[in-house]
């Protein structure tokens, strides 16, 4: 697996505070634990099947904000996409428990045999949780809907397959660690989990036992056993294996 940062952009730090760009010039200094839970995302190893970058947050849904967006690539193809916010308010947040939260939109188009499963929602939730929990993180107040958009093609276009497309929206708020500050790597790994399993990919190998996040606190990145992850079809594969 590589680490994000190898996959992240050039591009400013994205980071965002009330108004304007979170600096000081902007009479809006970052704060020590949001700068340091957004350092941390560019130490998080991802499948080389994803593209990652830096993308516009957004606004007045907390104090200060980041976000990337990321791609599941298989040759020019994307297999599904997503956008990944972290959330911060110093002061803490009641609805959160929490100074950090975490929202996402996840989505993908879905082979008909996996669109007609009567389950599917429930699954796919299970994936988000199964992902969180499989690297050993701890996190509250998670809620979220899955969606099911189905398109037929007709006149001109009706050479069409039928198309399904399934949506996930979720925030849940991470455990703050040493400082503070969550292991937003580890979150981010589990994130790209999420990612690659609704993009129909194998499983990835497990990593070695022991392995550590950023601040080295064990687990960080750790073993991805699957556990609690409930599996549908593989849909495909990328291209070469």
């Amino acid at each position: 697996m590589a680490a994000a940062q190898g996959h992240f952009s050039d591009h400013s730090d994205g980071i965002r505070g009330t108004g304007d760009k979170a600096d000081s010039t902007a009479g809006t200094p970052v704060p020590t634990a949001f700068r340091r839970a957004v350092d941390a995302l560019r130490t998080a190893r991802l499948r080389p099947e994803m593209e990652i970058e830096p993308t516009r947050p957004p606004q007045r849904l907390a104090p200060f904000a980041y976000a990337v967006e990321a791609a599941v690539v298989d040759g020019e193809e994307d297999l599904a996409d997503g956008r990944l916010v972290l959330l911060h308010d110093p002061a803490g947040h009641d609805a959160w428990k929490g100074s950090f939260r975490l929202v996402t939109l996840v989505r993908a188009e879905l082979e008909p045999e996996m669109a007609a499963d009567p389950l599917l929602p429930e699954v796919c939730w299970s994936w988000l949780t199964g992902a969180l929990e499989a690297r050993g993180l701890a996190y509250g107040e998670a809620s979220g809907t899955v969606t099911m958009a189905g398109s037929h093609y007709f006149g001109g276009l009706a050479e069409r397959r039928p198309a399904t497309q399934i949506e996930i929206r979720a925030s849940w708020t991470p455990r703050e660690g040493v400082g503070g500050v969550p292991d937003t790597a580890a979150h981010l790994a589990a994130w790209s989990d999420l990612l690659c399993q609704i993009a129909g990919l194998p499983p990835a190998p497990a990593e070695p036992s022991g392995a550590t996040g950023p601040a080295g606190e064990p687990g960080g990145t750790g073993t991805v056993s699957g556990a609690g992850v409930v599996s549908l079809p593989q849909r495909r594969g990328p291209q070469g294996t």
